[in-house]
């Protein structure tokens, strides 16, 4: 009977000495959780990685699920922020709780293929990305795609549209593109992070879309420029109203914001893509994307840390995003997201 007693006593005394560690280990740390756009996904890793070198204390855990799966997940309150490549429109923003949105960073959505035998890029007027996707351009042999692409010799292969299954940003930067340069685009199908795809192969996320693409020979889609840059996809060229047939390009989406600054210096939500004549070095098919802050939270070290890397982010964190390929902010935006930072509360009390 003593042996066991002095069993249970050790026992107890182990107990005690794990969870004394456990919470010695976890003392002054605090964890932060995010979910959303796959498009940002590179660049909020090296971001989250940077930050946590200098606050080590400041766990962050970004989850890339796709904008639409971020804003539900928003929605339900299981995460603190989410990342979305589609602002968020008043009606939609009076279903959810009180949110700040604030953009992070900028970039363009390209336009990836498979083409045996092309060893130089494919180019695409609006008209041939309108046709291909709506489905009544089907071959690549097509008097469109010739005309694109004269002296070029295109395969005798149908077109494989792909497209993403899930809900997401891209989707809604790239059909928001399709829906103001093709009024048949717009009246039929429209814009949004999902939509009812006229033709082509869904695939969960950017890593679908590229497996989809990589294994059909003739198949085409859209995918974020620094997915498809890690993956040595090729990428089309994409003429704007100039005319030009533009690559896409950080500098590109950068020439895009410029197109429309006095637009988004009056509300950040405006869309940037097909920008007007007068800016030839434009990329057409961009898009600003938006982190999703509840204004209030329960917990006041949590909004703290937040709040410290968000700041983070809008200001030593814009490098970063310039050097994977997205484009910085420009001042105007970075003023914005300052005054939206500022609205961020705990418990109703302001953050120092």
């Amino acid at each position: 009977m003593a042996n066991r007693r002095m069993a249970a006593l050790v026992a107890v005394a182990v107990l005690g000495s794990l969870s004394a560690c456990k919470s010695s280990n976890n003392n002054g740390n605090v964890e932060i959780s995010g979910a959303g756009s796959t498009f940002i996904n590179p660049v909020m890793t090296r971001w989250t990685a940077d930050f946590t070198k200098l606050h080590p204390n400041i766990l962050i855990n970004y989850q890339s699920i796709g904008s639409g799966g971020g804003i539900q997940q928003v929605k339900a309150k299981t995460v603190d922020f989410g990342a979305s490549d589609v602002a968020l429109k008043d009606e939609q923003l009076s279903t959810m709780q009180p949110l700040v949105q604030i953009p992070e960073t900028a970039g363009p959505v390209c336009i990836t293929y498979n083409l045996p035998g092309l060893d130089q890029p494919l180019k695409l007027s609006p008209e041939a990305l309108a046709g291909i996707f709506l489905g009544t351009i089907k071959s690549w042999q097509d008097p469109q795609l010739k005309k694109d692409n004269a002296g070029v010799k295109l395969p005798k292969l149908p077109i494989v549209v792909s497209h993403r299954s899930d809900g997401s940003g891209t989707t809604g930067i790239f059909t928001e593109y399709l829906s103001a340069i093709s009024p048949d685009w717009k009246t039929k199908v429209g814009s949004g992070t999902a939509v009812s795809w006229p033709v082509g192969i869904g695939g969960k996320g950017s890593e679908g879309v590229t497996g989809n693409i990589r294994n059909s020979p003739g198949a085409i889609g859209y995918v974020e420029l620094s997915y498809a840059q890690q993956n040595n996809l090729p990428t089309a060229l994409i003429e704007n109203q100039a005319g030009k047939f533009v690559a896409a390009t950080a500098d590109g989406t950068t020439a895009d914001i410029a197109a429309f600054s006095a637009q988004i210096s009056q509300d950040p939500r405006q869309p940037i893509v097909n920008p007007p004549a007068g800016a030839p070095d434009a990329y057409p098919i961009s898009g600003l994307t938006f982190l999703l802050v509840p204004k209030d939270g329960p917990d006041q070290a949590k909004r703290a840390a937040l709040k410290e890397f968000i700041q983070y982010i809008i200001t030593d964190g814009q490098a970063t995003a310039g050097s994977l390929n997205y484009a910085p902010l420009p001042d105007s935006v970075k003023q914005y997201d300052q005054q939206q930072l500022q609205q961020l509360t705990a418990n109703g009390q302001p953050l120092s």
